[in-house]
């Protein structure tokens, strides 16, 4: 027994050494990816307060995935893309981040929805040493600390509001700003970096007013504006305040312009907000798209009737968004070469850059020393309840 023994841990050892892999293993030594397929986990409001965000995020990576395992995969590998549901519930997103890790074994998560989320589950991913790619929020505690396997998407909401405001500031002499804003980190970043361009041009802010999440009535935070005079307002607001809110201080006379974040760059303040919103304009990443635009290109049209199709629904700048994860990361993968593991695939993320595409993206690029892909945004204004671009991209100067 003695003898067999010693021969079975010889074997092994032999095996080992020149790099043989034993029957009983499994076929990959990376979580994740075997020789047919390469599992993806995503967490997503499938059923709370932003699953209309949710809907076409997830049904453009979806999209992306199928095209691709259409076209025999990633190296001969399929990509399958395993979902949890958190409803918006930070609880709820910890737990289907250990199921997903733990009893899936997924090798990278992509696109989880949302900054409450995001942030939650960051920690969680770190621990197990699995990437955690492009969330769906502007928030910098996606990529600050620096952590080798967080890379972000989506340009700050700080950051954008800089860029926006610094540029009406220059081209239209505004001197007088104020700002309406919800009282929680989505407003305070943009009430920080609108006070802080306002004091590089030598300028202080004439009023500022906040209100609590899901706030119904504006009519005090409008007179408090109005009454101050100001050429325009900074809107640190989401959709349906959005609406409220410019609609309430229209009602009281207010002719000035209205700078919203990326947050209220959402295609129903154009579409439901009727002739208080008309010119409104707000930071923007991705142009929403309409089908019957004569300036869209063959194959965006061709890609946004694909989507329909699938879906029954029209896509948007989320769709949009969740096509461009997927396809993000099936290049790196395969830039990785034809046995990825998670330090090829980092490694060629950090040297990629992703340029614009017929879906019109920001351009993006990431770095040894960099998480942050995206850094540039454009402006689009309200005309006749539609978006449309009102300057090409522009980039934060240093």
């Amino acid at each position: 027994m003695k003898h067999r023994a010693l021969l079975g841990a010889a074997l092994v050892a032999a095996v080992t050494a020149f790099g043989l892999s034993l029957p009983v293993r499994a076929q990959s030594l990376t979580q994740g990816i075997t020789k047919d397929e390469i599992l993806l986990g995503t967490v997503q409001d499938l059923s709370g307060p932003v699953v209309s965000i949710t809907k076409p995020t997830l049904s453009g990576m979806q999209l992306r995935v199928e095209q691709i395992n259409a076209a025999g995969g990633v190296g001969g590998r399929k990509l399958k893309l395993l979902v949890e549901d958190t409803g918006y519930d930070p609880k709820r997103g910890v737990l289907g981040v250990q199921k997903l890790v733990d009893s899936d074994k997924v090798f990278a998560f992509v696109g989880n929805m949302g900054t409450a989320i995001s942030l939650a589950v960051a920690p969680i991913i770190a621990d197990k040493g699995v990437l955690n790619l492009f969330p769906i929020s502007a928030h910098r505690g996606n990529f600050e600390p620096f952590n080798r396997l967080r890379f972000a998407l989506i340009t700050p909401f700080d950051t954008g509001i800089k860029i926006g405001l610094n540029e009406l500031i220059k081209k239209k002499s505004i001197t007088r700003v104020g700002i309406l804003y919800q009282d929680d980190e989505l407003g305070l970043d943009n009430l920080r970096a609108t006070e802080e361009v306002l004091k590089s041009h030598g300028l202080t802010l004439v009023e500022k007013a906040s209100y609590k999440r899901g706030a119904t009535d504006f009519s005090s935070q409008a007179q408090r504006l109005v009454s101050a005079s100001p050429q325009l307002i900074v809107m640190a607001t989401t959709t349906r305040e959005t609406i409220g809110s410019a609609t309430a201080m229209r009602q009281l006379g207010y002719s000035g312009a209205f700078l919203g974040s990326i947050a209220a760059y959402q295609a129903d303040v154009a579409k439901l907000g009727g002739a208080p919103l008309e010119g409104f304009q707000a930071i923007a990443d991705y142009p929403v798209m309409y089908r019957d635009d004569p300036k869209n290109s063959k194959e965006l049209n061709a890609w946004m009737d694909a989507y329909t199709a699938k879906f029954s629904m029209a896509p948007d700048g989320y769709s949009a968004t969740g096509w461009v994860i997927i396809d993000i990361l099936a290049k790196a993968i395969a830039a990785a070469g034809p046995e990825p593991t998670t330090d090829k695939v980092t490694a060629a993320l950090e040297s990629m850059k992703y340029d614009r595409s017929f879906l019109n993206n920001p351009p993006y690029a990431w770095s040894p020393t960099r998480r942050l892909g995206g850094s540039q945004v454009r402006i689009s204004q309200v005309t006749h309840g539609r978006w449309v671009p009102v300057s090409d991209f522009l980039e934060l100067k240093q």
